[in-house]
């Protein structure tokens, strides 16, 4: 399973603070949103992930992240030219999936909660079982008509049709950014055709699986929380959301360093190398503390 984070687009909904540095790079309270959905992938069990970014800020994020070696992961980094859609990058990390199952998450989607759902996902697409060859999730909103929607049947409760940002909305389910792909994905992104929008649509994407029947629709849970950050009061929300949590509990979330150990990815050998090389902080000072706990075990 490889994981893909992408990180495109122009963030107008954020200017001015994106005509500095992309919105996937603005701060969730204590770290990069980045910070956020890497993490996600990461206690999913996937190692081998590849962001895709404008050419502008593949730097910022390279000097961020480097290689991955610090969180026991291989990161990868691709452009995106211009924004033609979310399902351009299965073209665009075609080379990179080799044919593969992936996990991709939209790089300003923020998960916290209970992430064995997603876990089992994994499990699920990794047995492909019944002819399953996608997953995706379906979120109640208050303003599905921003998203794409999941249609279900009153009666039978079955997944009828997935459509892109509908004027009048079938159902109050959004689909998270969050997508499960089997091997194929690329090709039958091939296969579509450009939308109104001129983008190569995720939800046509989608809709070929759930066409062939080969698709699972999972509804979240009250248990996890998804916030898509991508507006200067979602950022705001996103931030005030993290800090009252790490506030009240004393522990960080989407902490990359502690993930990678708890996932066994590094050792606590390898995370005293990374303590070591950490600026003085309070970041620092939580990465003693968690190496301390996790020795004393």
């Amino acid at each position: 399973m490889k994981g893909i984070i992408l990180a495109g687009g122009a963030g107008s909904r954020l200017y001015p603070l994106t005509s500095v540095v992309t919105k996937q790079l603005q701060p969730i309270y204590d770290k990069p949103m980045i910070y956020y959905p890497l993490s996600l992938l990461m206690m999913c069990g996937v190692r081998e992930v590849l962001i895709i970014t404008t050419e502008f800020d593949r730097p910022f994020f390279e000097n961020l992240l480097g290689s991955g070696a610090r969180f026991g992961v291989d990161i990868q980094f691709k452009t995106q030219a211009e924004p033609k859609g979310i399902a351009e990058a299965y073209l665009i990390g075609e080379d990179f999936l080799q044919g593969q199952d992936s996990l991709m998450v939209l790089g300003d989607n923020l998960f916290h909660g209970d992430f064995k759902p997603f876990r089992a996902a994994v499990d699920q697409q990794r047995a492909k079982k019944g002819g399953l060859k996608a997953q995706v999730f379906a979120y109640p909103v208050n303003d599905p008509e921003r998203y794409g929607v999941v249609e279900f049947d009153k009666k039978t409760k079955e997944v009828k049709s997935i459509v892109e940002k509908p004027k009048s909305p079938q159902s109050n389910y959004a689909i998270p950014g969050l997508y499960l792909m089997d091997g194929s994905a690329a090709s039958r992104v091939k296969a579509q055709k450009p939308s109104r929008r001129g983008e190569l649509e995720i939800t046509d994407l989608i809709q070929s699986y759930l066409d062939e029947g080969s698709l699972r629709v999972e509804v979240i849970s009250r248990g996890m929380a998804w916030l898509d950050t991508g507006t200067p009061q979602s950022l705001l929300e996103a931030s005030s959301y993290i800090a009252a949590l790490e506030q009240r509990q004393g522990f960080k979330v989407a902490c990359l360093e502690e993930i990678a150990l708890r996932m066994n990815f590094i050792n606590t050998q390898q995370l005293s190398a990374v303590i070591e090389e950490t600026p003085n902080s309070p970041y620092k000072d939580y990465l003693k503390v968690i190496l301390k706990e996790y020795e004393e075990e």
